[in-house]
């Protein structure tokens, strides 16, 4: 309603976690700098903590952006899980292969260590990210301890990120935890922001939304930073409701009067909040959760929230839903084969059945497995073997080839599916896989102030995507005018804006700038 009033492009205060719009403050950066150590490490247990709203998401989806491609990540964003369906979660994530109709958890047990043996021997290694941790149970627990027990002589073969709500330190500093305990190799608690980065989040947020306008004087941020106790959830709730209140009001910014009032509205008067943090959220909680679920069925945002897209589709009329089944004539034992090779025709060459990066680097392209979103896909551009689930919880593989506003195409046991997006959600989860062309002169993350080749080269690419002519003379260096294109393009492409050229940013750039190669058909840049 206020954004045409105010000048803004989009609302710059949503709850739901758009990427351009992540701030990271100094303690993100601290927490993420534990769990990327964590990860790089020789195993074990990695713990972020935090209240509610604090950006622990934030986080996870940062790290998950700056893992290497040698990484295989199995992500549970619902702990409430028995020891059984731990196992069989992993299983699937890990595209590990089991007896339909196995309960043995030892079975579980031997087929993990098995696939974690064969990762490590082809230079892979495995992350386990179990977000809202504080909901697992005792056994699951010591089932995932158990499970840090896979080693070699030099390492552990499993790597495990535990992130919660601060009753999760204090659950594992339990007597009868201590083993596992001892096993964590890094912890951080992730606090509130400071008025300082209170005042930097509020404006990076409005900037990011199209105006540099001072909506929220600095004596209205000391307010947003009082009333929120630097919670980034409760800033977006207040902030909101206080531009609101400003429009209907007819006020050029917030002032203090309309902060008080949008807070009262939006979390309660302040004697029913204060002095905890956790309270605050009360009022509010229901709005979350059905703004972020809308904002996660029609954006399709990865992780927790995209993967709730599955049960509330589930939940409609089946008549409406199109089935997605392995082709029953089909040995569902081929479906991974099938849809590699699937994607190695789309781009003129062979898959032998072997490694799948290995066979990219083999034949000049570069492989990317990752989780997203079709929005995601969409910028990618570039056909993907997707990991999907039958309505008995069977995984099986499909390539999809082509993207629509409404539907996508997918071959499956080798025929060919157009099936409606709202359906393919009931089968998806997020994972895939896809393959690349990079340059041969970038063989590595480009930094500020980097030259050579590959700076030359990002120099070009950037140029052309802009109808600039490349200027020849130009130094072959990663300069500051270089680094502030690469953050708009990060931004426009919903990435995190750090100004390198990391994988996933490399990734997008070649989609936008390389024409060769198969895309899918039906979809913009």
């Amino acid at each position: 309603m206020y954004l045409d009033y105010f000048g803004l492009a989009e609302p710059p205060f949503t709850i739901a976690p758009a990427p351009r719009y992540l701030y990271m403050s100094q303690r993100h950066q601290e927490a993420l700098a534990h769990l990327i150590y964590g990860v790089n490490g020789d195993g074990g247990f990695v713990l972020l903590t935090g209240e509610v709203g604090t950006g622990k998401t934030t986080i996870c989806r940062s790290l998950l952006e700056q893992l290497p491609e040698t990484c295989d990540v199995a992500y549970i964003f619902n702990p409430r899980l028995t020891v059984e369906e731990l196992l069989t979660t992993l299983c699937v994530e890990f595209g590990i292969g089991v007896p339909p109709d196995n309960t043995s958890n030892k079975v579980f047990v031997d087929r993990i260590n098995a696939h974690l043996l064969d990762l490590h021997a082809r230079g892979r290694h495995a992350v386990l990210i179990i977000d809202e941790a504080q909901n697992l149970s005792a056994d699951v627990l010591e089932q995932m301890r158990l499970l840090t027990n896979l080693e070699t002589s030099e390492r552990k073969l499993l790597r495990i990120i535990l992130l919660g709500q601060p009753e999760l330190a204090a659950m594992l500093a339990r007597p009868e935890l201590r083993q596992l305990a001892q096993r964590i190799v890094a912890r951080y608690h992730l606090g509130p922001l400071t008025r300082t980065e209170v005042a930097a989040y509020i404006r990076h947020r409005l900037e990011v939304a199209g105006t540099q306008r001072p909506l929220f004087p600095s004596s209205v941020v000391g307010q947003v930073f009082r009333l929120s106790g630097g919670i980034p959830r409760i800033i977006n709730i207040v902030c909101d409701r206080a531009l609101l209140g400003a429009y209907v009001e007819g006020k050029e910014r917030v002032d203090r009067a309309t902060l008080a009032r949008a807070a009262r509205e939006a979390i309660g008067p302040p004697g029913s909040w204060r002095p905890g943090i956790r309270q605050a959220f009360a009022a509010g909680l229901l709005l979350l959760a059905s703004g972020a679920l809308a904002w996660a069925v029609y954006r399709q945002v990865p992780f927790a929230s995209e993967a709730a897209i599955p049960h509330v589709a589930a939940t409609s009329p089946a008549a409406l839903l199109e089935s997605l089944e392995w082709p029953a004539d089909v040995l569902r034992s081929n479906s991974e084969a099938m849809a590699y090779a699937a994607l190695f025709r789309a781009w003129g060459a062979d898959y032998k059945g072997s490694d799948f990066c290995q066979q990219a680097a083999a034949q000049g392209l570069r492989c990317r497995s990752g989780r997203g979103g079709l929005d995601e896909l969409r910028r990618l551009n570039r056909p993907a073997v997707l990991r999907l689930l039958d309505r008995q919880g069977q995984a099986f593989d499909a390539t999809l080839v082509a993207l629509a506003s409404d539907s996508a195409t997918l071959s499956v046991g080798g025929k060919t599916r157009t099936i409606a997006l709202k359906s393919l959600a009931t089968y998806w989860a997020g994972r895939y896989d896809l393959l690349w062309r990079a340059p041969p002169a970038v063989q590595g993350t480009l930094r500020p102030g980097d030259r050579g080749p590959a700076a030359a080269w990002l120099r070009a690419r950037v140029a052309e995507m802009h109808g600039r002519k490349g200027d020849a003379t130009a130094p072959p260096v990663f300069d500051d005018a270089l680094v502030r294109e690469i953050k708009q393009f990060q931004l426009d492409q919903g990435l995190i804006p750090d100004g390198c050229v990391g994988s996933q940013t490399l990734t997008r750039l070649v989609s936008v700038t390389d024409q060769t190669g198969p895309r899918l058909a039906g979809t913009g840049k």
